[in-house]
Order: structure tokens, then sequence, then C-alpha cells
């Protein structure tokens, strides 16, 4: 026990435990942020079996899982390898590089988890750079610019819902449907209430 200890305690390991830390943390992360996701997403909008609802559960959990860890040693390898290849100095750049490169390989495929992934990652990135020019002192913006900015994206999603409808994403143009566009058309007060149509 003490040698484990003593080999994980030794700085010259720190980089090679760190990527395997990470590969663990992506994987923890991952299943945990999914499955309860999945499990409320299926059982409240999935139709078929039992028996698939609970394997598509644990298909989307393992994918989200497997994508972090293996996106997170992706980015910490080549964090390490630019870092060593810089004179053991890590730049500015060297983040942007494994991102993207951990970024195309791991979540480059279209599909429903990764969409979901990039999706959120796109509106922390669209809300980070917002703030930065006045971080930075860039632009003395007013003190109320998060309404302006809630009020633009609702502008622009209402306007492409109902001009060019067939861009949005299938589940968000399917709830706006639902709310905006369903909501005109009844035939008696039960359907005015409880029904779509």
């Amino acid at each position: 026990m003490d040698a484990i200890t003593q080999f994980i305690l030794d700085p010259k390991y720190h980089e090679v435990l760190a990527i395997v830390k990470a590969l663990r943390n992506g994987i923890v992360y991952g299943a945990k942020v999914r499955f309860p996701h999945a499990l409320v997403m299926t059982f409240l909008f999935k139709t078929g079996s039992l028996k698939d609802k609970i394997r598509g559960i644990f298909k989307a959990t393992k994918q989200h899982a497997k994508n972090l860890g293996t996106f997170a040693t992706i980015y910490k390898t080549l964090m390490y390898v630019q870092k060593k290849l810089n004179g053991d100095k890590e730049a500015d750049y060297h983040a942007f590089v494994a991102g993207l490169v951990g970024g195309y390989y791991v979540f480059g495929e279209n599909n429903n988890i990764n969409q979901q992934i990039v999706l959120y990652l796109f509106s922390r990135v669209v809300m980070a750079l917002v703030k930065l020019p006045v971080k930075r002192e860039i632009l003395d913006a007013p003190q109320h610019t998060y309404p302006i900015f809630a009020a633009v994206i609702w502008g622009a999603v209402m306007w492409l819902f109902n001009k060019e409808g067939d861009t949005l994403q299938p589940s968000l143009r399917a709830s706006m449907q639902y709310i905006y566009k369903d909501s005109d058309h009844w035939n008696s007060l039960r359907t005015l209430l409880w029904h779509n149509k």
C-alpha cells in the first residue's frame, strides 16, 4: 500500500495520473448528468416497451459518459504534449487546440447526445462572449444588458419559427408548434382547455 501511495504522490507521474483521473471524472459526470435526464425524458416522451425504454436510457447514459471521458482524456493528453513541446510552458492557445481536436474527434458525429452537449456549450460560450468585452472594459455596457440579449434571442427564434421553421431543431419546433400554433384551434370548451386541437 505504501508503494502505491508513493507512486500516486510522486510528482513525475502527476501528469499521467491527472489524465487517468480526468477520464474517470468525465465518465462519472457524464453518467450523473445523463441518467436522470434520460430517465425523465424517456418516460415522459418515448413510446415502446419498458425493456426498450430501459435500453435507451442506458445507451444514452453510456454514450454521454464515454464521450465526456474520452474528450477529457484527449484534452488533458494534448495539453500535456503541447506543454512538453513548448519547453514545459503552457501557452494560451494550447487549450483551444486541445479542445478543437477533442471536440472534432469525440463530438463530430451528428447524433442526439452530441447535439445536446454541443448546443449546451454553444449557449454558454455565446453568453460568455457577450460578457467578455464588458469584463475586459472594451465596452462600457449599460447595467441591464441581459434583458436586451434575451429579447434578441426570443425575437430571432420566433421569427425563425414563423418563417423558417424547418431550420429549428425538431424538439424545439415541436414544442413551439404545440404552444403557439396548436393553440389557434379548438371546437369546444373541452378541446380549448385540454386537447391540442
